[in-house]
Parts: structure tokens; C-alpha cells; sequence
């Protein structure tokens, strides 16, 4: 459970750098990259407590 709270708080790390590049730079590759960055950890954090409920109903 804290490696993958660990992962996700990095994961959001580097987003959020990447979207400073891009408000520093103006340049749009910065801004693409921390889309998908977000999206991926997003979908990740939701199938991790998909698991956790369905662990839970489970038991």
C-alpha cells in the first residue's frame, strides 16, 4: 500500500513539473507529456481501489 501511494505521489510530481515547464516555456510537448502522465496515474489510482473494493465485498 505505501509503494504504490509512493508511485502515485510521484507520478503527480512529475506531472506537476511538467506542466510548470510548460507554463514556463510555452512549449506544448510539456503540456502533452503531463497530460498523459495524469491520465495513466489517474486510471492507475482507479483500478488499484477497484481492486481494493472488490477485495473488500469479497471477504
Amino acid at each position: 500500500m505505501a509503494l504504490v501511494r509512493g508511485i502515485v505521489l510521484l507520478l503527480l510530481l512529475v506531472a506537476a513539473v511538467s506542466f510548470a515547464f510548460y507554463a514556463a516555456t510555452g512549449q506544448p510537448k510539456y503540456k502533452r507529456f503531463g497530460l498523459v502522465i495524469l491520465k495513466w496515474t489517474l486510471l492507475a489510482v482507479f483500478g488499484f481501489f477497484a481492486v481494493l473494493v472488490v477485495q473488500r465485498l469479497a471477504s
